[in-house]
């Protein structure tokens, strides 16, 4: 598959808001590391590898069928730079568990989510700023 149908890229990213949500909340790292695995997998063997995705798809069955899409390739480097991020925030838990940073770095990736389920998606902008540098 090509292209990703919206309903699913959009589960997606509400989920990796509240993950990162309530680990800040309840001060629980592990939770964050959850997301990370769950995004890794995503990354490695594609979207409908991912748990969120894979939860959230029976209630969306309907919504799917005719829905606008996304590219995969898009996603894939915004997926990719979430990893990168969360990967940084798991290795500042690991230096210190107390640290403040962790947080932080997760709280950047839970901000663009966030800013792409309200209409601007950070990692596309990035990616076309790439593309267009690399021509």
């Amino acid at each position: 598959m090509r292209e990703i149908p919206i309903p699913y890229v959009r589960a997606n990213q509400a989920g990796i808001v509240l993950l990162i949500a309530l680990a800040v909340v309840l001060r629980q790292p592990a939770l964050i590391a959850a997301l990370w695995a769950v995004q890794v997998l995503g990354l490695w063997q594609g979207i409908r590898a991912n748990l969120i995705v894979q939860l959230a798809a029976p209630l969306l069955r309907s919504r799917v069928a005719g829905a606008p899409t996304e590219s995969q390739e898009l996603l894939r480097f915004n997926n990719a730079i979430a990893v990168g991020v969360l990967t940084l925030s798991l290795l500042a838990f690991w230096v210190n568990p107390d640290s403040w940073l962790g947080y932080v770095l997760a709280g950047i990736v839970a901000l663009a989510a966030l800013a792409a389920l309200c209409g601007f998606c950070i990692g596309c902008f990035l990616y076309y700023q790439f593309k267009r540098l690399r021509k």
